[in-house]
């Protein structure tokens, strides 16, 4: 019986040789929001890993929607150019679908690396800008606070998730995740931490719900029938009187009905109050509960690190796929090893076929990786 794992999986009309997903991970490594030859050698490596689906990393609709000034970007023709480029060669060799994350820090932007202590740039700092949110109320304590968005602010940046769903759209790409966790801008309106607004976006859970509904709708309007579109959320902010779990099973009823095939549960991020509690698929549960309540399919993520881990969170129905970052950095081959462990056969480029193991000789599948 093939495990669950190696399973294919169909979201919208897009099938997916299995169930593993690599996570968004930022690399701080684009120059004006540009890929470089980082993205290259980064990515390159994740699309042989045999996994289902290759994420971006959060990429910002504009300069002042990046967590970092180093941050990938999708908002300019040269970010295209750049991105066109990567993309050409690691496709060349990789015949792996490509998710792009579509994102906007809000407050949390103008931000240093996560090496260099991750805090606010000032606006002054060449380096930093003015932040834009929900309301003028700063993530942290001793930051500036950033500009509350206007109407037509808010018009404005529908319309930047527009275009760059657009871009990603003219290179290619097969699904679009729009991030709406981890304390940036679409979170920033669900909580109730972030958003203090007395308008028709603040105040009760339909009207912070409304802007990450009307960007999602928005979006999947100019995403081609059958590409795939979903959020990635935090199903709780880990802080008292925060957005929780009830009401993430609600915004997950509300994509449903819009017509996105999958949501991607994370936690946390909003608030430097967060007390989260870590241990080995914490998060899971929360996909488990969003997965029973509504019906749609649901991704996984967090502190899963073992391929038996992850096969008994999918054979136990509490999730529909899993999505791996810190794992993936760490051994990029993890789904070749999950094969191996489970019994499955991966994808892998014939120039590796060599590695496999005496006792796993149909570990590796045919391939178009590297042709000649």
């Amino acid at each position: 019986m093939t495990a669950r794992l190696f399973e294919t999986l169909t979201l919208d009309s897009l099938t997916l040789e299995n169930r593993i997903l690599i996570a968004p991970m930022c690399q701080y490594s684009a120059r004006d929001g540009e890929a470089t030859d980082w993205h290259m050698m980064h990515l390159g490596q994740l699309a042989m890993s045999g996994a289902g689906l290759l994420t971006l990393e959060a990429t910002a609709i504009s300069p002042e929607a990046r967590i970092t000034a180093w941050d990938l970007g999708l908002y300019n023709d040269g970010c295209e150019r750049a991105l066109a480029r990567v993309l050409g060669a690691v496709r060349e060799y990789a015949p792996i679908p490509v998710c792009i994350q579509i994102a906007h820090a809000g407050r949390k932007a103008s931000s240093d690396a996560p090496w260099a202590g991750g805090k606010q740039i000032p606006p002054e700092h060449p380096y930093g800008w003015r932040t834009e949110a929900p309301s003028a109320v700063a993530h942290g304590e001793g930051e500036v606070p950033p500009h509350a968005l206007g109407d037509a602010d808010l018009k404005r940046v529908r319309e930047e998730f527009v275009t760059t769903a657009k871009r990603a759209v003219r290179l290619g790409i097969e699904a679009v995740e729009l991030h709406a966790a981890h304390g940036y801008l679409l979170h920033q309106f669900l909580s109730p931490i972030a958003n203090k607004r007395t308008d028709s976006y603040g105040g009760s859970l339909a009207n912070r719900m409304r802007f990450p509904m009307e960007v999602y709708d928005a979006v999947r309007q100019v995403v081609p029938s059958g590409s795939p579109v979903w959020l990635r959320v935090s199903a709780t902010d880990w802080v008292e009187e925060g957005w929780d779990i009830e009401e993430t099973v609600e915004l997950a009823r509300m994509l449903k009905q819009a017509g996105s095939p999958a949501i991607h549960v994370s936690t946390g991020g909003v608030s430097p109050k967060q007390s989260i509690k870590l241990g080995p698929g914490y998060q899971v549960p929360y996909a488990e509960r969003i997965k029973a309540e509504t019906g749609l399919v649901t991704i996984a993520v967090g502190l899963i690190t073992e391929p038996r881990q992850a096969e008994d969170i999918l054979a136990e129905g509490k999730a529909d796929a899993i999505s791996l970052a810190r794992a993936m950095l760490y051994n990029p081959r993890w789904p070749w090893h999950a094969a191996a462990e489970l019994g499955a056969r991966v994808h892998a480029p014939k120039q590796y076929w060599r590695s496999q193991p005496h006792h796993l000789k149909d570990l590796f599948k045919d391939t178009s990786f590297g042709q000649r």
